[in-house]
């Protein structure tokens, strides 16, 4: 046999091919669709985007008050609440300090002012962690970086919403 007779492909292999290509294109368009109609709500875990209202603004003044409000949490297909809790006050400027009351070293509730060697900070009673006024870790003390911050923003209606919280970011 010649090489040319070896590398023929017969009708019968060349329709196999054909149907083949065209099943696996059908059913690849067909399928990923369903793939990911099915993966989507486990690509967006944890967006939590919504602010809610914590109080009318003129209720906040210089000194910290601790508010308690609820997030509407989507994670996957589940959606629920979850109670948060944030140290709020209204600086001279207008500026509003909305911080976690959660410990950056080991996830502790922090206090304001609970401490009597230290008056007028946050202290974490779990490790002695100790933040000041701003929320900023003390060095020396075992947290490595600042209280972490709400996003917020005060409504036509003068009301504070407060948002998810973030890490602030480095100041300086």
């Amino acid at each position: 046999m010649s090489d040319k007779e070896q590398q023929q492909v017969s009708r019968r292999q060349f329709l196999n091919y054909t149907l083949m290509g065209v099943g696996g294109f059908l059913v690849s368009a067909t399928i990923t669709p369903m793939i990911r109609f099915a993966i989507d709500p486990v690509l967006k875990v944890g967006e939590d985007r919504e602010m809610v209202p914590v109080g009318d603004i003129s209720e906040f003044g210089k000194e910290y008050k601790r508010v308690d409000f609820k997030l509407l949490i989507k994670d996957g297909w589940a959606e629920y609440e979850r109670l948060h809790s944030a140290w709020v006050r209204v600086l001279d400027n207008g500026e509003v300090q909305a911080l976690s009351p959660v410990c950056t070293h080991l996830g502790c509730t922090v206090q304001w002012d609970t401490h009597d060697d230290y008056p007028n900070h946050f202290f974490c009673p779990c490790h002695d962690g100790l933040y000041d006024e701003n929320g900023i870790n003390i060095p020396g003390t075992p947290p490595t970086r600042p209280l972490d911050v709400y996003e917020y923003e005060v409504g036509e209606d003068g009301k504070l919403y407060l948002g998810r919280a973030v890490p602030r970011e480095e100041l300086g």
